[in-house]
């Protein structure tokens, strides 16, 4: 497949990649930034061809994991299951993740750490539940334990946060359904009996006096 560069041209459909022909002939496809340093006339040998091949693949998976992370940063393993669920070699997903990670654009530790900032302060829930989630989402141990051992608020004060919202629908109701749906949801939250009870009856106090 070896010749000389004879045109190139960018795609009318994906104006990010660019069409390379060699004497006269189209001969491959490239993202535009693999091809940014192809000129015409240039001369392309069957190495060069496969090199410029390998990493315009990696290219095109990097940008898919890049789309990944518009949505919301992802654990490494997350991008890892979901570019392997489109079928790519694991080499091409081992180079992919090792150039986001010198871009910093994956970091499981402050990953860890930002998903438990953010569900204490929008959606709180236990350790024991926090713990969870982040195993299903391949964050490692250390990593983990270290976000729980920087989270600043005990059980109880999460435990609290999380009834708040959801007692003020439930005020309406007697104590004993009260204490019994409030309890299910903090259940449901990961939360123990023992950080439930005093909680429940805490915010069903306060309630009822704000109430008076």
């Amino acid at each position: 497949m070896s010749g000389q560069i004879t045109a190139l041209k960018v795609q009318t459909r994906n104006p990010n990649r660019v069409n390379v022909y060699l004497d006269g002939d189209f001969a491959f496809g490239l993202e535009r930034i693999t091809a940014a340093w192809l000129r015409i006339g240039q001369v392309l040998s069957d190495e060069k061809i496969a090199e410029l091949k390998e990493h315009d693949e990696q290219e095109v998976v990097y940008q898919k994991a890049l789309r990944l992370l518009e949505h919301r940063p992802q654990a490494e393993e997350e991008i890892r299951r979901k570019l392997k669920g489109k079928g790519i070699p694991e080499e091409v997903i081992g180079a992919v993740l090792e150039r986001l990670r010198q871009n910093n654009l994956v970091n499981d530790d402050q990953f860890a750490q930002a998903w438990v900032e953010n569900r204490s302060a929008f959606r709180p829930r236990s350790r024991k539940a926090l713990q969870y989630e982040m195993r299903q989402k391949g964050v490692s141990r250390p990593a983990i334990e270290q976000a729980l051992a920087n989270l600043e608020i005990d059980e109880q004060d999460l435990a609290y946060q999380a009834a708040l919202k959801q007692s003020r629908k439930l005020s309406h109701l007697e104590k004993v359904d009260f204490r019994r749906k409030l309890s299910g949801f903090l259940a449901r939250r990961g939360f123990g009996y023992e950080t439930i009870a005093p909680v429940v009856e805490k915010i069903w106090i306060e309630l009822h006096h704000t109430n008076e």
